[in-house]
């Protein structure tokens, strides 16, 4: 299971305690409340709420009694299983499941989402714990749901100096926290806003000039180590570089792709584990990755998009729906060229979120019967990630749109996707990792932040820019998102190797049973040479779903 002991409690032969991550300690008396079954479910759920940090938490009284719980970006994991009257956990779901039992439905997620988001695990019977959840388990009665919800509390009238002055402070503790016990601490540094900053303050806090390591893309429109060698200039940084290469990539896919305890797609994990891998080989145990500011202050850029739709609300109802609507729905403002982008415009703000967000998803734009085979497809339900997104959307109360799709992307973007994607290839490097953005202090600054501070009309992440000026590069704080973009799709079409790769991966998976053959073949016949960039994509996750089968369940098939 891989989880260490805290050096406090001790609860006797009886019962365990377990405690992984960097989570306080926790006291006897603690402990006892959260196991006794006469504890109130909502004083259980204040006492979990109370731990700070990253962690994963089980206790046990001996008695058939116990407690699991994560904490509330789920950075640390826990899966479990029931077998009869008795719980089993573990860190990874492939320990606690058998890999001839696959889940369809949890492909279908995987394909959906490009990773699949908990509960649900690729294994039958195991699931794993969701970001700020606890389990319960009492005799057999099971009782799984969050310890702590976001609730937001915009403080009016707040003062930029003032909140400045906070932030600044907030945000060197963090990066104070996050360094490496006795261990040298390096930083990613991707030359955007978040992972600057961390390389900034690393260096700050340490005293001496941060190491900070970049990868690069010898492809037009992907390659940022300009601006990462602006920030690294501006910091003193002892900046080291390394540029991936496809044959990189037809070397490093089965390793990565093998490494997960379930299918995990998202494109990135490639250039961060190669980062991470410079790190190793040059003697870094530990490094500090910039995950979570965009989510936490307003950073991504379909929130000044999703606030452009919301202004159509604001246009009288009566005139929306008696004139405008029929006007721009109608099929001859879809066909007519001056009005198609109105028809587009009017089409998607009259989509109610988060449905909205699912625009450009791949799965639904490319239709899951053209994909998919109806073998596969009857196993499955289709709208199953439609309602989980609902659900999760719903449980964020009394919030504005934007606060609550920060929140919806605090498990989806983070906790369901880029927190693995680091953590796993950091760890199958043999480094460790912390993530300053995600502290609990600025966490909890970040929802008392009004909503004009993380975007001011359409200009994203105000404050936090704002409150950085003189400290980033102000090139830095102009550019435009981007991070450790991969050029697979690109490559896919120059390099043979890793196009054979590719291409034999998807044949994979057509001989399972799962895709379609003629899919198959106008993937990479028609649609990847017209927008190798989208298109890649979707080759990209069908690999690594095929990979991580061969891997784990090479007889698997419908």
């Amino acid at each position: 299971m891989n989880l260490s002991p805290p050096s406090s409690p001790a609860l006797g032969p009886a019962g365990t305690c377990e405690l992984r991550g960097r989570s306080n300690s926790l006291a006897d008396d603690t402990v006892r409340a959260l196991l006794a079954p006469g504890t109130p479910a909502a004083q259980r759920r204040t006492l979990l709420a109370g731990l700070s940090g990253s962690f994963a938490l089980a206790l046990s009284d001996g008695q058939g009694r116990w407690l699991l719980a994560v904490d509330r970006f789920a950075i640390e994991t826990l899966c479990w299983r029931v077998d009869g009257a008795e719980l089993h956990h573990a860190e990874r779901a492939d320990a606690l499941g058998a890999t001839a039992n696959l889940q369809a439905q949890a492909l279908f997620d995987y394909l959906f989402f490009h990773c699949i988001p908990s509960p649900r695990t690729v294994h039958a019977g195991v699931q794993r714990l969701p970001p700020a959840h606890y389990l319960w388990f009492d005799q057999g009665r099971i009782t799984v749901e969050p310890y702590w919800t976001p609730a937001f509390k915009p403080q009016s009238g707040l003062r930029f100096e003032e909140a400045k002055a906070e932030f600044l402070t907030l945000l060197e503790r963090a990066v104070q926290r996050q360094l490496g016990a006795d261990c040298p601490t390096a930083a990613f540094l991707s030359g955007g806003t978040d992972s600057s900053t961390v390389a900034g303050l690393l260096g700050k806090v340490s005293g001496k000039a941060p190491v900070t390591y970049s990868i690069g893309f010898d492809a037009d429109g992907y390659d940022e180590m300009a601006f990462a060698r602006i920030a690294a200039k501006h910091f003193g940084a002892d900046h080291r570089e390394y540029y991936v290469t496809p044959e990189d990539l037809v070397a490093h896919i089965p390793r990565v792709a093998a490494h997960y305890d379930q299918p995990f797609g998202n494109s990135s994990a490639l250039p961060a584990y190669s980062c991470a891998l410079q790190a190793k080989q040059d003697g870094f145990a530990r490094m500090l990755a910039g995950d979570g500011g965009d989510e936490l202050f307003g950073g991504n850029s379909r929130y000044a998009k999703q606030r452009v739709f919301g202004w159509w609300r604001q246009v009288p109802q009566p005139l929306r729906k008696g004139l405008f609507d029929p006007l721009f729905l109608s099929e001859f403002a879809k066909s007519t060229p001056g009005l198609r982008k109105a028809h587009s415009y009017v089409e998607q703000a009259n989509d109610p979120m988060p449905h909205r967000l699912l625009a450009y998803n791949l799965l639904l734009r490319l239709g899951a019967q053209t994909v998919l085979t109806p073998a596969f497809l009857a196993q499955t339900d289709a709208d199953a990630p439609m309602h989980h997104q609902q659900q999760v959307w719903d449980s964020v109360q009394g919030a504005s749109e934007l606060n609550t799709t920060l929140a919806f992307d605090w498990r989806y973007t983070l906790g369901e996707s880029d927190l693995p994607k680091v953590r796993e290839t950091t760890r199958l490097a043999g480094v460790s990792v912390g993530f300053p953005m995600l502290d609990d202090a600025l966490l909890e600054f970040s929802l008392r932040l009004p909503d004009d501070f993380k975007l001011k009309g359409l200009k994203l992440r105000w404050f936090f820019k704002e409150a950085l000026r003189g400290f980033l590069p102000d090139e830095i704080l102009t550019k435009k998102k981007q991070g450790f973009g991969l050029p697979f799709g690109v490559w896919t079409l120059r390099h043979a190797a890793l196009r054979e790769l590719a291409r034999d991966s998807v044949q994979g998976l057509v001989a399972r049973g799962v895709v379609r053959p003629e899919f198959a073949k106008a993937l990479f016949d028609e649609l990847l040479p017209q927008v190798p960039g989208y298109y890649g994509e979707m080759i990209w996750i069908l690999m690594m779903l095929e990979q991580w089968l061969r891997a784990k369940a090479p007889n698997w098939k419908i």
